[in-house]
């Protein structure tokens, strides 16, 4: 006699099978690694990789509250939210400068400055602009592959310096020097000049090293203190520390080793043609193709070429960008040349749309070029006088990186 089938034990068992048989259309396809930002330098060994792990949850997932030591002034509740997908920051963003209007003197402290904390928590104030003082506004940057930037020489960068424009090309990059945080340990590669030392992050390159320019994110835009900034952004009071050293410098291994943005569609005909134009009106002169790092501390990081389009220097743009405010060394209407790596990547982070230049005004990759003024002035007059067949492969070169 033959035993009935067990139908009811056989569903799950066909079931299984036709999700193992269509997992294809039901999970989509991941990124492409070129269409991401986020992701490990290769290399690195089994302890840096957890290293990179905790930097990056540090970064990305941890949201300050008011019990975990956010504010009470603050702008923003995590590094992720203003750098989304280790990418650009969007105008919600956005970071206010203001206080120092004169290159070499300190920010004035008495009216808030050096920057703007336009948020707070329960029964605080935010702060406002003083009225009538200048004021600059910061779209916060990509964070991908500034450990290879950290990783070059002050030699390799100060190579291309030429304040005095002595080779006749209307180029004048210039260093912007930095009096250093008392935390601040000198390594074998800084050059210093009378004390100071040459920025090479932020819009202006304020900022030394990495771990400066993330000290300075935690108190100044989190309102959240580290032994390295014990001052309270609200009350200028010493208080205790509301995130640990070890977090610090997790945070700052994870920047230095993020991997550089990889370029799409490199051997594209159109692309070929727009990087040779890029080159030949002069924009190469500001926005350096090619860098190769000496030995380094992560041997990751050593002999490394890279391919970042910038000379981290610092360039006059014309009156048109010129703010009223500085840091550092550098002219109201000086700015460091960004990388442009990652370029055409930005509207992943920034809502599907371009917010470009040093405050988010230029919505394309064409508006940001003829908004350049001062010495790239030349530059950009050259490209506007191209045919739009060359500006269009200009533009895709562009979008490739």
């Amino acid at each position: 006699m033959h035993k009935p089938l067990k139908i009811v034990g056989l569903i799950p068992l066909f079931a299984g099978m036709l999700l193992l048989g269509s997992c294809e259309q039901i999970i989509p396809p991941a990124p492409a690694e070129e269409d991401l930002l986020d992701g490990p330098i290769a290399g690195l060994s089994t302890a840096e990789q957890a290293q990179f792990l905790a930097g990056d949850i540090a970064f990305n997932d941890e949201v300050f509250t008011v019990e975990s030591g956010l504010g009470p002034l603050f702008v923003a509740t995590s590094c992720g939210s203003c750098h989304i997908g280790d990418g650009k920051g969007h105008p919600f963003t956005t970071l206010v400068r203001f206080g120092q209007t004169a290159p070499n003197t300190p920010p004035d402290h008495s009216i808030g400055g050096p920057q703007l904390q336009n948020r707070a928590i329960p029964g605080y104030v935010p702060e406002r602009v003083p009225e009538g003082q200048p004021f600059m506004k910061i779209t916060p940057p990509a964070v991908t592959g500034l450990g290879l930037l950290a990783a070059l020489t002050d030699q390799q960068i100060l190579a291309h310096a030429d304040p005095d424009d002595l080779d006749g090309d209307g180029i004048s990059g210039v260093p912007n020097y930095v009096t250093p945080p008392d935390y601040f340990v000198p390594q074998w590669y800084h050059q210093p000049r009378q004390g100071k030392y040459l920025g090479r992050f932020g819009k202006k390159a304020a900022a030394i090293d990495l771990l400066q320019q993330t000290v300075g994110a935690y108190k100044q835009d989190m309102g959240v203190n580290s032994t390295f900034e014990p001052l309270d952004v609200a009350t200028g009071l010493p208080v205790d520390p509301e995130v640990s050293d070890q977090q610090v410098k997790e945070v700052v291994f994870y920047l230095r080793t993020l991997k550089a943005p990889i370029q799409r569609n490199a051997n594209d005909a159109q692309v070929l043609r727009g990087k040779k134009l890029f080159s030949t009106i002069q924009c190469a002169a500001c926005h350096i193709p090619e860098w190769t790092t000496p030995a380094s501390d992560i041997a990751a990081l050593s002999h490394q070429t890279f391919y970042p389009y910038t000379d981290l220097l610092l360039h006059d743009m014309g009156p048109g960008l010129d703010d009223g405010v500085t840091e550092g060394s550098a002219e109201t209407y000086e700015w460091r040349t960004p990388p442009l790596w990652g370029l055409g990547l930005s509207p992943d982070a920034q809502g599907g749309t371009y917010y470009l230049l040093h405050d988010g005004r230029a919505r394309s990759i064409e508006e940001a070029i003829l908004l350049h003024g001062g010495e790239a002035r030349a530059s950009r007059e050259a490209y506007e006088g191209l045919s739009e067949t060359d500006k269009t492969a200009v533009l895709r070169f562009l979008e490739s990186l």
